[in-house]
């Protein structure tokens, strides 16, 4: 299992110069991971063990196994409230009496891991565009002042260096924030489009798969269907039609084995949890930006929060005095530089501010 996953491993590791929060980082890394291994864990199980095994007379067993395998199994929906053992054999599993119309097919699990393949990459588009954007601006101002043990001679000419740029880049950096903000938009929607999708994928079964698993229990016992079950079947149904010595079509009704679906259905009710964990702290970031867009007296306090050996006024001074883009600069300069460096960057910033103003 190390051996198949390990590599992932590079999704999670730490980065010293972060451009980003870390919700963003949720959806961009630990999505992306998190889908790439539930991708090579069906993967493995799908061709290490059968996915499928069926069971039939008078056809060889193989060929009814591909055959079932590429084309479709099927249940009965109705057949999922009978008793098992005295009117049914398995849950949805039933004489169907050649009613084509009851009949409920499944085609998604030869496509699933694929799925969560492209999956992860839609989730880690986002990163691959910020960093384009970025193009390691923070990295490139930081200057290796996130330590704060450095030469007094070497700090003060970074200082220097980050206080010129900011003086002569001042209100230059607004493209900056909104292609960053915009990125955790595509974000919110990559999400809510894969939900939407996933529901498609799963005949509209998914949206609302994670809230039947946790009520199932709480079900009378003579109403109960298992919505694991329902979704991702153990026992389906196949009919193999082939010729016989004279011709005549012989039909072939086949009962099917799925154990795939006992790791697809653990799989899909984390990712349902996750889905929807993730969509609502995305929901909440987009709101929050949109407020600190909207409403330029909230950006102060944001900074004074964040950076609290920073006073209120000197905050109120520097927001006043520079634009939107420039605040989200100094905020995330503050996120990677030496928090006691970060305070005397930020008072002899307000002041050559105010000195240029004042002139």
């Amino acid at each position: 299992m190390y051996k198949l996953l390990g590599n992932l491993a590079s999704f999670l590791k730490y980065h010293e110069i972060v451009t980003d929060c870390a919700v963003f980082r949720m959806h961009n890394t630990f999505t992306t991971a998190l889908l790439m291994a539930c991708s090579l864990i069906i993967t493995a199980t799908q061709f290490v063990g059968n996915p499928i095994q069926c069971i039939v007379n008078g056809v060889p067993n193989h060929v009814v196994n591909t055959f079932c395998w590429i084309s479709s199994t099927f249940t009965m929906p109705d057949a999922f409230r009978r008793q098992v053992g005295t009117e049914v054999a398995h849950p949805g599993v039933a004489n169907d009496f050649n009613d084509d119309g009851a009949q409920k097919y499944y085609t998604y699990y030869q496509w699933v891991c694929f799925v969560l393949f492209f999956q992860a990459l839609a989730c880690y588009t986002p990163k691959v565009l910020w960093d384009l954007f970025e193009n390691n601006l923070m990295k490139t101002l930081v200057m290796g002042l996130n330590i704060g043990v450095c030469p007094e001679e070497e700090k003060s000419k970074k200082k220097e260096v980050i206080l010129e740029y900011l003086m002569k880049h001042v209100k230059r950096h607004n493209l900056y924030a909104l292609r960053y903000w915009s990125c955790e938009f595509i974000c919110l929607v990559n999400v809510l489009v894969q939900l939407y999708l996933m529901n498609k994928f799963f005949d509209g079964e998914f949206l609302s798969y994670g809230w039947r698993v946790m009520n199932f229990s709480e079900q009378a016992q003579e109403d109960r269907v298992d919505p694991m079950v329902y979704v991702f079947p153990r026992v389906t149904k196949c009919i193999f039609h082939k010729y016989g010595a004279s011709g005549t079509i012989q039909k072939h009704d086949s009962l099917c084995i799925l154990p795939l679906n006992i790791v697809n259905e653990k799989t899909y009710i984390f990712i349902w949890f996750w889905f929807m964990i993730l969509a609502t702290m995305l929901t909440f970031l987009v709101i929050y930006r949109i407020i600190i867009i909207a409403c330029p007296k909230v950006r102060p306090r944001v900074m004074h929060a964040k950076h609290r050996s920073i006073p209120i006024e000197v905050c109120r001074v520097l927001c006043k005095k520079v634009d939107l883009g420039d605040w989200w600069i100094l905020l995330m300069l503050g996120a990677n530089m030496d928090p006691f460096i970060y305070r005397e960057v930020i008072s002899e910033l307000a002041k050559k501010i105010e000195s240029t103003n004042s002139h």
